[in-house]
């Protein structure tokens, strides 16, 4: 059973936090404007500048659903407020990132350069050609176009070869040892 979901959700002044009678909540903030829509049974309630979510019936099922749509209001006002983050390092020899217009470029060992779009409400920048820094107030956005971007050269255990988030440790194996 969800604990997570009792708690309220805090927010201070620079967040304004309306809900629908369609059983929405928008988040508006200076970054931009978020809505969770949310199932009926659960309900959302502000006191102050607190948001309270309510369950309308005593189901384990909807526990659960109020500890997600606590974690996604939650989300939507640290992003809408401070913002999220992921840095990205690019390790290999001739290995190499640039953004051009709305597209990021990664040379990484194929026979063409890979462009990818940066998806609408993303910021990305390149420092160095080797470190990719993905900046959004979707966290869900973040992660998901930061892991796309990785998947096109994961890193490899042997060289380290690839790209890797900047906190990941690569663990490395021995190569193969010439016979004795």
């Amino acid at each position: 059973m969800s604990r997570i979901g009792k708690l309220p959700v805090k927010f201070d002044s620079k967040v304004q936090i309306n809900i629908t009678p369609s059983n929405e909540v928008v988040v508006k903030g200076q970054k931009g404007v978020m809505t969770i829509k949310m199932r009926k049974e659960v309900s959302a309630k502000i006191e102050g500048s607190e948001l309270n979510l309510l369950c309308n019936d005593g189901e384990d099922q909807t526990r659960a659903y109020q500890g997600m749509y606590r974690s996604l209001i939650n989300n939507a006002v640290i992003g809408l407020t401070t913002g999220y983050a992921k840095k990205l390092e690019i390790n290999g020899v001739g290995y190499r990132a640039a953004v051009s217009g709305k597209q990021l470029e990664l040379t990484v060992g194929y026979s063409h350069p890979v462009k990818i779009d940066i998806p609408l409400g993303l910021d990305v920048k390149v420092d160095k050609q080797t470190n990719i820094l993905i900046d959004g107030f979707n966290k869900e956005l973040v992660g998901q176009f930061a892991a796309k971007v990785r998947s096109w050269k994961e890193p490899e255990p042997y060289l380290g070869k690839g790209i890797k988030y900047s906190d990941e440790v690569i663990r490395r194996k021995a190569g193969k040892t010439a016979a004795k």
